[in-house]
């Protein structure tokens, strides 16, 4: 078989820039010259600066992107402190009236005002309760305690909440733990 004759390829739009500026560089006269080997150094050196650059953009890209994982780490937790601070001050303001005046009935409604800004401050940051009492017991949203027989209710209902869930957004943060009803036995209704 014949062999075909390699065409010379052309230089592409690349090689034709940094020949172009090896040419242009400062003290680059020889490349100018036109001796191969003072052109091929010439665009050595381009090509070197032109990595050492990127290297270096390279390091400080992800200094900076360190520092600012840093820093949402750090302060990430800034917006919401700073939405609870009022809330901290009410408590402050409350227990310190709590010891001069002894109206219970005046403490507690304080608290209960001081709870739902705490609540509020806290579900405009996306956290909601889970409800749970008399709802289908659901291992996604709940940790069943203890399973009680009942006859009222139908089996798997959640009768009562030992400790609220939450969510964040759309995500379980603390399940709610609860007790479950399940089938009376027959026994029990019986000694009923």
């Amino acid at each position: 078989m014949p062999e075909q004759e390699e065409s010379p390829q052309e230089e592409t739009v690349e090689q034709e820039d940094v020949r172009q500026d090896a040419a242009d560089a400062p003290g680059q006269t020889a490349a100018a010259e036109g001796t191969e080997g003072d052109v091929l150094r010439a665009e050595n050196a381009v090509l070197k600066e032109q990595v050492l650059r990127k290297v270096a953009e390279f390091e400080n890209y992800k200094r900076r992107t360190r520092d600012e994982k840093d820093a949402l780490l750090k302060y990430g937790a800034e917006g919401v402190i700073s939405e609870l601070l009022p809330v901290i001050d009410d408590f402050e303001r409350s227990l310190n009236a709590g010891r001069e005046h002894h109206d219970f009935e005046s403490f507690y409604n304080g608290v209960e005002i001081i709870y739902g800004k705490l609540m509020r401050a806290l579900q405009n940051r996306g956290l909601s309760p889970i409800e749970a009492v008399g709802k289908p017991f659901d291992v996604d949203y709940h940790d069943a305690l203890l399973q009680v027989p009942s006859a009222d209710v139908e089996p798997g209902t959640v009768l009562d909440e030992a400790e609220k869930g939450y969510m964040l957004h759309d995500k379980v943060i603390r399940h709610s733990k609860v007790t479950v009803s399940r089938e009376a036995d027959e026994s029990t209704e019986s000694d009923a």
